[in-house]
């Protein structure tokens, strides 16, 4: 198997944690949509509390309990997501470092091909300049 050169290992790893941060997004996207969920129960039991329906009246408590608890989810999701934008940002910042890490290999990495391919014609044309010398003198 062919050794890999230092950009491909920092493309590969790119892949990866352009990877981990979709997967990041994705979870910041799920938080986001429990909470949009759980903002509609807390209006539900709002309305219920504020209700003049004698069917919500006796149990004003348990809404307002519910409403307590629905609070506290709320509190721990809102917390919750503030450190997976947090976590986005930071797979953000890996995945741009490591994408211009691996140009600048790749741009290293094709000036020594370069550099290499000169090299070879030159030492190329020293051989045939010294061989046609060689043949010049045995006439």
């Amino acid at each position: 198997m062919a050794e890999k050169t230092r950009s491909a290992k920092l493309k590969r790893l790119v892949s990866v944690q352009r990877h981990m941060e979709r997967i990041a997004e994705l979870e910041l996207a799920e938080t986001t949509q429990r909470r949009e969920e759980l903002s509609l129960r807390m209006d539900e039991a709002i309305e219920a509390i504020g209700s003049f329906n004698p069917i919500h009246a006796g149990m004003k408590s348990q809404y307002a309990a519910q409403y307590g608890r629905l609070s506290g989810e709320d509190q721990r999701l809102d917390d919750l997501q503030e450190t997976q934008e947090k976590q986005i940002l930071r797979e953000k910042a890996k995945g741009d470092r490591l994408e211009e890490n691996w140009k600048d290999a790749r741009s290293a990495e094709d000036r020594e091909r370069e550099d290499n391919a000169v090299i070879d014609l030159i030492e190329m044309r020293l051989a045939l300049g010294s061989s046609a010398s060689s043949k010049l003198g045995e006439e």
